[in-house]
């Protein structure tokens, strides 16, 4: 077999799309573990350090409850299933796509949603959340933290203040699918009652993982439900023993885990949580790789969505196309330079920009030169538009 020293994975474009991005080859070794028993006293640890290193990664020593399993749509059905009960008034702070899909998830739980838009390129203002608040019991406000869609950030810190100061029983949700390990988050700290993420962007494994971490208000909301539990799998009834044995070094059963996928987020956990650079390093790397691609754009006179650098997400990139140029002039061009980026996602306004994802390995692995060949590819391809 070959050997972690010797294996690299296959020649192939530098995927910078807003996720998947990137694998190391060490998390890609891993994914090929040879088949494992869930039970095993092998795997045990491993599924026990994951879900330690996961609260690590969104600082939440507190949080009794990280749960993983396959296909990151399960995220909000996790909460709409265990957290809303049918009829109880859920507020979604819309920022892109992620809003609307998280409100639909919602309404089929039986929730009843309110939305707050913000205009395209803008997170929803903190005077509007507290208007919202004041007007209507809430039992959660959800938001995403970095919508895939318009890379537009949200103030996670500054939206659970709000929350906490005006309406303390709300619980608050962050979708932090496209933020986690990219973007600086204190789920204790700021108090976040719930993170959801998945496996394929900031945490640089494939794709596979849903991952959730509740805190002890989450917790008790949830013990607390008269309703029965809207899904059977989603169920945190199921779960919580499930994850409870794991961490203290015993086996136990209701589903079977992803075996392969979740050795290959321990390895990408480990490098992220145990080895150079840490956590608040990775933050600042990714800060500096996301002014680099932002100042060639400007450069180039390309328009971000974010309105302004408040709202401007540090894992990925949103730019408008000059007028008259069209994705089918610019996305095949950068990937005849071995670029893949992606094309646009929000509706409205799909067909008039694309998408720079710069999460990961390809922010923090300075030796790869993934930053310097997306910037330069984007000087061939605009100079001479």
């Amino acid at each position: 077999m070959t050997s972690l020293a010797e294996f690299k994975q296959a020649p192939h474009k530098l995927l910078v799309i807003p996720g998947p991005i990137e694998v190391a080859d060490e998390v890609l070794y891993a994914n090929a573990h040879p088949s494992m028993s869930h039970v095993s006293p092998d795997f045990v640890p491993v599924f026990g350090d994951c879900l330690r290193m996961t609260r690590h990664v969104v600082s939440a020593r507190r949080a009794p409850l990280s749960n993983f399993a396959s296909e990151k749509s399960s995220c909000p059905r996790k909460v709409a299933a265990n957290l809303v009960q049918p009829g109880e008034n859920a507020l979604v702070l819309h920022s892109g796509y992620f809003g609307d899909s998280f409100t639909e998830c919602l309404e089929t739980y039986g929730a009843k949603v309110d939305q707050l838009k913000a205009e395209i390129g803008a997170a929803v203002s903190q005077e509007a959340i507290e208007s919202a608040l004041k007007a209507k019991k809430y039992r959660i406000v959800t938001f995403t933290h970095v919508d895939t869609s318009t890379a537009v950030l949200s103030d996670a810190k500054a939206i659970a203040a709000t929350v906490k100061r005006v309406s303390p029983d709300t619980l608050v949700i962050l979708d932090g699918v496209c933020s986690v390990a990219s973007e600086e988050l204190r789920m204790d700290a700021w108090g976040i009652d719930v993170v959801l993420t998945a496996s394929q962007k900031g945490l640089g494994v494939p794709p596979g993982l849903s991952i959730l971490v509740a805190s002890p208000k989450a917790i008790k909301v949830f013990e607390s439900r008269t309703a029965p539990v809207g899904s059977y799998y989603a169920s945190w009834k199921k779960w919580l023993p499930i994850m409870r044995a794991y961490e203290s070094g015993k086996p136990a059963y209701f589903a079977t885990p992803p075996v392969n996928l979740i050795y290959a987020y321990h390895a990408s956990l480990t490098t992220i949580t145990k080895k150079a650079p840490l956590l608040e390093e990775r933050f600042q790397l990714h800060r500096a790789a996301s002014q680099q691609i932002k100042d060639t754009a400007a450069a180039l006179g390309l328009k971000q969505l974010a309105l302004n650098p408040a709202f401007a997400a540090t894992g990925m990139t949103a730019l408008y196309f000059p007028a008259g140029v069209t994705a089918a002039d610019v996305l095949p061009k950068l990937g005849a330079k071995g670029i893949i980026a992606a094309g646009g996602l929000h509706a409205a306004i799909k067909d008039t920009y694309f998408r720079i994802g710069h999460m990961g390995i390809t922010a923090v692995d300075e030796t790869r030169g993934d930053i310097q060949r997306v910037t330069t590819a984007l000087n061939e391809v605009f100079a001479a538009k």
